[in-house]
């Protein structure tokens, strides 16, 4: 059965007295049972960090992480019931694949009959049957990623813990590996913490998502929230490729009407009351070309990508990245005119950057 991970109040410095530092800033995540939580963000963000203290390769410095309900802070990580998947394989190279995903059973001394019958479970789970007899030198970078998680689902732990699983693999690879990690935390079920800089992998993997900066969490959310609804503007450019456009303007009422004015141009908006330093945001896939906008700029490049065609345009308010469709008639040097789908924008403080 999932177990739930509370982390609360977790604050962790290394060094002493005027040369102390603070890497994480009392960090409170609930994790339900069966969950799958990202935590994203630059590097230096505290991150990994977080995820050694869950795991019982650090300790906090205050704070409390309960798995199942039980407080392991001070617990060594062989006690923990947690299984961990490293960026590096740290497969047994002496050992067939059979043995490694074996192993942590048999230092549990599980008789053999029933370690062999999880053996060929997980391997018919991860579709790498045919590889047992293998040693690690003769697998691929995606076999071997295959067989570093079939060890840790073997010993049906509480806890999976990942730590950028997917960094040493090729793009065509991490595609094919993300859906694999996605089915194997449908079938086990096992609640789940993964820790990643990418933010495709968070966005496609996770129930929820953390998206961390200098060791505070700047948002928690589904997928959906953190994309649609940024609650500051760290997130909202942290997230989405292209970046979401920040376009700093002014409210203007005129009657029922009410537009955002943009230096030399305004677009159509409902806006909110208070705009004065204001910015409104707006991913590039809302930003579209409308010829009658006085809201103008011109093409500086344009990319085609098969299923997209991204264009940037040079306005008064800056490169503003637009997605159009790949039959879009744009070239570099043109000059067009830009809207806002109203429905979909966000509005932040200038000055604070949280979102009004």
């Amino acid at each position: 059965m999932a177990s739930e991970l509370h982390i609360t109040g977790i604050r962790k410095t290394f060094g002493q007295g005027s040369k102390e530092v603070e890497v994480l800033k009392r960090i409170d995540i609930d994790v339900a049972p069966g969950e799958f939580l990202i935590l994203v963000g630059p590097s230096g963000c505290g991150k990994s960090t977080l995820l050694n203290i869950i795991a019982g390769l650090e300790e906090p410095t205050e704070g409390e992480i309960r798995i199942g309900g039980r407080n392991v802070v001070g617990v060594p990580p062989a006690e923990r019931d947690i299984a961990m998947v490293f960026q590096s394989y740290a497969l047994y190279p002496t050992m067939s694949v059979a043995d490694n995903i074996g192993f942590a059973l048999e230092m549990r001394k599980v008789p053999k009959v029933q370690r062999d019958k999880r053996i060929a479970e997980v391997a018919a789970m991860l579709q790498i049957e045919h590889l047992l007899d293998r040693r690690p030198s003769q697998l691929s970078g995606g076999q071997r990623q295959r067989v570093a998680m079939g060890r840790a689902l073997a010993r049906q732990p509480q806890l999976f813990l990942f730590d950028e699983p997917l960094s040493n693999l090729d793009a065509k690879l991490r595609v094919e590996m993300r859906a694999e990690i996605k089915r194997l935390h449908q079938t086990s079920g096992i609640t789940s913490v993964y820790v990643t800089h990418d933010q495709i992998e968070a966005m496609t993997l996770g129930s929820r998502i953390a998206v961390m900066k200098g060791g505070v969490v700047q948002q928690l959310g589904t997928p959906d929230d953190i994309y649609r609804r940024p609650a500051n503007t760290y997130v909202a450019t942290f997230i989405g490729s292209p970046t979401m456009n920040l376009i700093p303007g002014q409210g203007v009422s005129a009657g029922a009407a009410s537009s955002f004015r943009i230096q030399d141009g305004s677009v159509p908006l409902q806006c909110p009351n208070n705009t004065q330093g204001t910015l409104l945001g707006a991913r590039p896939e809302h930003v579209h070309f409308d010829d009658a906008s006085t809201w103008r700029g011109q093409v500086s490049l344009v990319e085609a990508t098969g299923a997209d065609t991204f264009v940037v345009v040079q306005t008064s308010a800056g490169a503003i990245n637009v997605r159009t469709s790949p039959d879009t008639a744009v070239r570099a040097g043109d000059q067009v005119g830009l809207a806002v789908e109203s429905q979909h924008v966000s509005w932040f403080d200038g000055k604070s950057g949280e979102r009004v």
